[in-house]
Parts: structure tokens; sequence; C-alpha cells
């Protein structure tokens, strides 16, 4: 009975391999039937798309190997220079010397944005007043001058005056140094860059005033004027120094047809210079030999 029963056992299990190994519920061997349908395992890997069906993902593929022309010119950065706005032409521009950047300069300082005596040179200062202006219009801050520019800023200024154009002196003096206040004295500021006769603590007239460069600085100090020129000529630089009041070893404060011509885009040999050559002709006749010379920051 036992043996019987383990026998029908074994029997039944073969069976339930046969069926496990090669069957599936409902499923076709392929006997052509039309029902049955080759149905996928669980875990099994599906088949690859057709490359020109979809992509990995299902969706449709890109059509990027035939990409007509019309694609690449929806690109930006394959785009044409033709297609980018021109840019807008610069009438003055860094770097620049002329009287129209003089004149410039002068309207700017009409309407408030350019503090300085005109130059005639399109440096930093002038660039930065340009930008402000155009800042303030609601226009495209290059700094450059173009021609919306040049008409905005015409309809708010006038024509520059001589004086304007070419003003004796426009630098704001600062507070004399203390050893300007007793006796007479040309009280020389490097900071604000300007030349005070003084008399017992009383300004009498002042001037513009340019320095030397790094390489040759205008030494500072107290002096005295040694010695006068009114028609004088450098021996080393050969170059005219008219209205010559030498206080240091060859420094002199002279009139500078440079610096009345280009402003403060230059410097000196370390003299200092000045661009009023009549003012400077009436001082000359005022200051004698021994008066003193301060020059300080």
């Amino acid at each position: 009975m036992k043996r019987s029963s383990v026998i029908r056992r074994a029997v039944l299990a073969a069976a339930a391999v046969a069926l496990a190994a090669g069957c599936t519920p409902g499923g076709d061997s392929g006997s052509g039937s039309g029902k049955g349908t080759v149905s996928q395992a669980p875990g099994t890997a599906t088949a690859a798309p057709s490359a020109s069906g979809s992509t990995d993902d299902g969706k449709p593929s890109s059509p990027a190997t035939s990409a007509s022309p019309s694609d690449s010119a929806s690109d930006p950065a394959s785009a044409s220079p033709s297609s980018t706005p021109p840019k807008a032409k610069a009438l003055m521009d860094d770097g620049d010397e002329n009287e129209q950047v003089r004149e410039l300069q002068a309207r700017l300082r009409q309407v408030g944005y350019f503090d300085r005596a005109p130059t005639g040179f399109y440096g930093t200062m002038t660039a930065g007043a340009v930008k402000a202006f155009q800042k303030k219009r609601e226009l495209p801050q290059t700094g450059v001058v173009d021609e919306t520019t040049w008409q905005r800023l015409l309809s708010m200024t006038h024509k520059p005056t001589v004086a304007e154009l070419r003003p004796a002196t426009t630098n704001q003096l600062d507070t004399p140094d203390p050893r300007c206040m007793t006796g007479r004295v040309l009280c020389i500021s490097k900071e604000s860059r300007t030349l005070a006769w003084m008399i017992d603590g009383k300004v009498v007239t002042s001037f513009d005033v340019r320095f030397g460069s790094e390489n040759t600085p205008t030494r500072e100090g107290v002096f005295k004027v040694e010695w006068k020129a009114k028609k004088w000529t450098s021996t080393i630089y050969h170059t005219p120094m008219p209205y010559s009041m030498f206080f240091s070893r060859g420094q002199a404060v002279h009139y500078s047809a440079d610096f009345a011509a280009r402003g403060y885009a230059g410097a000196s040999h370390g003299c200092v210079n000045v661009r009023d050559k009549a003012k400077l002709a009436d001082l000359f006749e005022q200051v004698k030999v021994g008066d003193k010379v301060v020059v300080h920051w």
C-alpha cells in the first residue's frame, strides 16, 4: 500500500515538470490556429524598436541625420552675421582727440556731467560722463557717442563759447596748506590740481595746473622763486617754457601749449604747467624772486 502510493506521487510529479518546461496556459506551439500569440515571459527584454520608427524610450526618432537647411538656419549659433542688427556708428570714442571732443565735453559740462575743463581728449572720464548721460536718457549705456546720443545732447545744450571751450580755471580750490597762510606764496595743490597765488592768507588769483609724470615727478615741499624768465626754452627737452618761474633745480611754473591743447591727457617733465597764457603773464609780473612756493597734496 505504501509502495503504490509512492509510485503514484512520482508519476504526478514528472507530469508537472513536463508541463512547466514546455507550455504556458493557452499557449500556441506554432500550429497556425490564428488565436494563439507568442506571449512574453515576465522579465524578458523587449525587442529593439525599428531605427526608423522610434527611439529606445518609445519617442519618435529624431530626424537629425537628415536635417534640412532650414533647420540649421533657425539655430542662432549658425546664423549668418547679416542677421545681427548693425552696431551704431561711433562719432566719438575712447582715444579720440579733436575739437569735436572738446565741444562734447563743454556740452556735457553744461548739463552737469563733466566737471573739468574741456581737454579735447576722449578718455575714461569722458566715457564715464557719456555713459551717465545715456543712462539718464534711457539710451544704450556704451560710453561711446553715436548719432542718437549726440543729437540728444545737442538738443539740450547751446553752442559752447570760447570761454567754455577753453576756460582759464575750472578746478575747485581745496583748503590751503597751513604753510600757504602767511606772506606771498604760490600755493600749489596736487590734490586739486590748482595753483593759488596768495598774499597773507587770501587768494588773489588761481589756475588749473598739470604736474610731472610718475617717471619725472614734480617735487613737493617748501621752496622759493630762484629766478624768472619771460622767454625760455628747455635745455634738456628743447621745448618752449614761456613765463618760467624756477623754484627747484630746473623745475618751474610756466605756460604749456601742450597743456592748453591736450589737457590732462599728458604730463610735464616735472614742471608745473599752466594753460592760461594771458593770465599767467599777469602773474609773472606780480611774483618776485624770493617769494615762497609750496607744493603739497
